[in-house]
């Protein structure tokens, strides 16, 4: 038990000590980056792994005191099942990252691997700093340390990513401007920054306006950060020009640990009571989601370029998960929400990554041009096809659940509209992810003729084609083991994240 509650900080500490130590190997051998890298994020995720099966089996979050100063004095850490559940995903998809961008850094940024590498880390360890902090001023500056290490990532291959990291410096800064608003008007009439003791010092004052522009503040904020449409209009370029493996890791992860901080603010510092009888949002984002489920996939089927698709995809997939909290009063809508964040995270990490290893062995970026590619690169194209049918909700695949519960949630909320959003969204997701696999596997490329090796097989580096198909597997895994009730952990482990959501925010110490 003593052991546990350090574990949170020997992420963090970890992994900031992590990047000074590649910086320094790196000038003697820029071949010790990745390992030292691997290792980190492998130890973390091991600890993460360890967290999670502390708060699941003793259904208690753990606490630590930073400086063994007490709260709300002090910054305190806490976790319980949901970042827990958040975390262990987030790490996952970066360890997977870490070792997809070997070879792709090597082509796409060869004279940065070192600064690469050390950058990579310095946002590994913002996204965990977010996740387990119970503070939300010390939110905002992982935050920060997140975002800037994202920026400098995607601004690194030059060219047309200097100005997508430019756009998303000016709309990431507001945001941040706007959360720390939120930050200001709380301290000011609570003089509190710990997310527990905010909780309890808020009730009485729910009424004050400081309080409620304090909230809408916060929305607002880490909607921008969150690509929330109609503020994602950072979002397409950086994705689109971002070197492959930071396209992975900002789609995969970082959106995540954004979604993770609007859920937590929603729910652990406000509570259902707030938003329920003086701020009355929930309706207000479920119809912005609506709609942003439906003109992101419209957008995206109007794309040619594979990568911006997917960027187009993440509006309407960001939208579930918010329509997901916008019902959070059935319940249903948290449990299809957080696990439309799992959803999220491996299938459109692997989406990427497939986009990333098409443009590594054949440079090809439009969708036309991807004739034949079902031959030459099979795997590849094999994880793209899991993964595709995820995100349109094929049975098994995890992405059939969220939309089930989505689909429950909207039924038992009399909201049949948000039914009609999910199945149209649906229908769309097909049209754009089967027109790619249909050039994929049933155009022929021409000059092809009928001989069959005319095609030669081609595959990206191993060390890019397992992270994908891992990823693309797990589509279909985590949706059997969903499927299989509670017999497996993932049931309770998300019963027990929405327990804490509902409940009276992060637990007292």
């Amino acid at each position: 038990m003593i052991l546990a509650e350090h574990y949170p900080v020997l992420i963090i500490v970890i992994s900031l000590l992590s990047a000074f130590t590649i910086l320094i190997a790196g000038w003697l051998n820029k071949k010790t980056c990745l390992p030292i890298s691997l290792a980190t994020i492998f130890v973390q995720l091991l600890l993460a792994f360890s967290i999670l099966h502390h708060v699941v089996i003793m259904r208690e979050p753990i606490h630590y005191w930073l400086g063994g100063w007490a709260p709300p004095w002090g910054i305190e850490y806490v976790v319980d099942a949901f970042n827990a559940y958040v975390l262990v995903i987030v790490l996952f998809v970066c360890l997977l990252t870490a070792i997809y961008a070997k070879r792709s850094i090597e082509k796409e940024l060869p004279r940065k691997i070192v600064p690469f590498y050390v950058v990579f880390q310095l946002l590994v360890t913002g996204l965990c700093g977010i996740i387990v902090t119970g503070d939300i001023f010390n939110l905002y500056v992982f935050l920060e340390i997140a975002s800037l290490a994202a920026y400098a990532l995607i601004a690194a291959a030059g060219g047309r990513s200097l100005k997508a990291s430019y756009n998303y410096v000016i709309m990431g800064s507001i945001g941040a401007c706007f959360y720390l608003l939120g930050v200001g008007f709380l301290y000011s009439v609570t003089g509190s920054l710990n997310m527990h003791d905010l909780a309890l010092l808020l009730p009485p004052l729910y009424e004050n306006k400081v309080v409620q522009a304090a909230f809408v503040f916060f929305v607002v904020g880490i909607s921008i950060k969150m690509a929330l449409f109609p503020l994602h209009i950072w979002q397409p370029d950086a994705y689109t020009y971002a070197p492959s493996a930071v396209s992975v890791i900002i789609a995969a992860a970082m959106s995540k640990v954004s979604i993770y901080a609007f859920i937590r603010i929603f729910f652990s510092v406000f509570t259902t009571e707030f938003i329920h009888l003086y701020v009355p949002i929930a309706d207000v984002l479920s119809w912005i989601a609506a709609i942003a489920i439906i003109v992101g996939s419209v957008i995206a089927i109007m794309q040619t370029n594979l990568k911006r698709m997917l960027a187009y995809s993440s509006v309407s997939q960001i939208g579930y998960i918010v329509l997901g909290v916008g019902l959070y009063s059935t319940q249903w809508g948290l449990y299809g929400a957080l696990i439309h964040i799992l959803n999220h995270a491996i299938t459109k990490g692997c989406l990427f990554m497939v986009a990333g290893a098409i443009i590594y062995r054949t440079g090809l970026r439009s969708i036309k041009d991807f004739e034949g590619l079902g031959k030459k690169m099979p795997y590849t194209c094999a994880a793209f096809t899991l993964a595709a049918l995820s995100m349109i909700g094929v049975p098994p695949t995890v992405g059939f659940i969220t939309k089930l519960y989505l689909v429950l949630a909207s039924l038992e909320a009399v909201e049949y509209v948000y039914v009609g959003v999910i199945l149209a969204s649906t229908l769309l997701n097909l049209v754009y992810f089967w027109r790619v696999i249909d050039r994929m596997y049933f155009v022929r490329k021409e000059g092809a003729g009928e001989n069959e090796h005319a095609i030669k097989k081609e595959e990206a580096p191993g060390s890019m084609v397992i992270p994908t198909l891992v990823l693309g597997s797990l589509c279909v895994i985590v949706g059997l083991l969903w499927l299989a009730g509670a017999e497996t952990p993932l049931l309770p482990i998300v019963d027990q994240a929405v327990n804490a959501l509902l409940g009276t925010g992060v637990a007292a110490p």
